[in-house]
């Protein structure tokens, strides 16, 4: 695959955020390109990737050709939705990480998907071919999976026009006052501790929306449809109302509901299709450990609970 040049004209923001738009890439990745030494602004090496080019001057980015992908196939069980020459997708199982990190090189998304799929996109990375969005380790549920860097592109910008539509079932200590609600609240790292993101003023936006489905034993299930994409976001969202998700290790009570796992679950997914222009809908199975989760702490899920609106 040939190297791929990205160019713009700069705006005046931060490059890394006008590169990832114009690219596709995620920001960090844009960043990474750009401190590797792959961008240019009118002919100079420019490696910060919180430089504020002045308007108008030439920005270029060069996308290297992946390398063949550091993780290896492997033969895991994973159950596929859907698949085209364009896009998959796939149903995560809970404690599966999605790529291959420190602590995590195999048994990860990436090492099953490259032993299933006959092809994957290789411009988000040579560690994460594919791989369009995240779910968090404990989370299971729908994932979308670029076959085809156009796709990939594609469904990254559609990501962040808010035009796929990916709906949660969570369920979250207490009960609430309202029916339904909506969370706008910037997230970032937290300064006090770095494995955890937190609400705060200078990080990146987000908007969650919830919906009461159902109440148990001092707990709710939550339909949750998140218009942003934020590390954590739900977990970090629900904790700053005071309504943690269940079994959550990172920001959930102590002393919470008694529940087998981190009670989140990604089941709706709804995209137009990016070259055919056809409206796709997936729904995952909850799982039979959430299922005695909810059952456990009296909320008995029927098949009409996840009607959405």
């Amino acid at each position: 695959m040939e190297e791929k040049e990205i160019r713009i004209r700069s705006d005046g923001r931060r490059l890394d955020i006008q590169l990832s738009e114009a690219s596709g890439l995620s920001r960090s990745r844009a960043a990474a390109l750009m401190e590797a030494g792959y961008c240019r602004v009118d002919g100079e090496e420019c490696r910060k990737a919180g430089t504020k080019a002045a308007e108008g001057r030439t920005v270029v980015l060069t996308v290297p050709a992946p390398r063949e992908a550091a993780p290896q196939a492997e033969d895991i069980p994973l159950e596929v939705l859907y698949e085209d020459d364009d896009l998959a997708v796939v149903i995560k199982p809970r404690g599966m990480v999605v790529h291959p990190a420190a602590g995590h090189e195999d048994g990860t998304l990436v090492n099953a998907l490259l032993a299933r799929l006959s092809s994957l996109s290789g411009i988000g990375g040579e560690l994460r071919p594919g791989i369009v969005h995240r779910l968090d380790k404990d989370t299971s549920g729908l994932m979308m999976v670029a076959k085809n860097d156009e796709t990939q592109t594609a469904l990254s910008g559609m990501l962040k026009d808010r035009k796929i539509e990916k709906h949660y079932l969570a369920m979250v200590e207490g009960t609430l006052k309202e029916t339904e609600g909506r969370v706008e609240a910037p997230i970032g790292r937290s300064k006090k501790d770095r494995k955890k993101m937190a609400v705060d003023p200078e990080g990146r936006e987000a908007v969650t929306e919830w919906r009461a489905v159902a109440e148990g034993r001092n707990c709710t299930l939550l339909d949750v449809h998140i218009l942003t994409g934020r590390t954590h976001q739900i977990r970090v969202h629900m904790r700053s109302i005071h309504h943690p998700v269940c079994g959550d290790p990172l920001y959930g009570y102590e002393k919470g509901a008694a529940v087998p796992c981190l009670m989140l679950h990604a089941y709706s997914l709804r995209l137009v299709h990016p070259r055919t222009g056809r409206e796709l809908c997936f729904r995952a199975p909850v799982p039979e450990d959430f299922r005695k989760g909810l059952k456990s702490n009296g909320i008995e899920l029927r098949p009409d609970t996840t009607g959405e609106k």
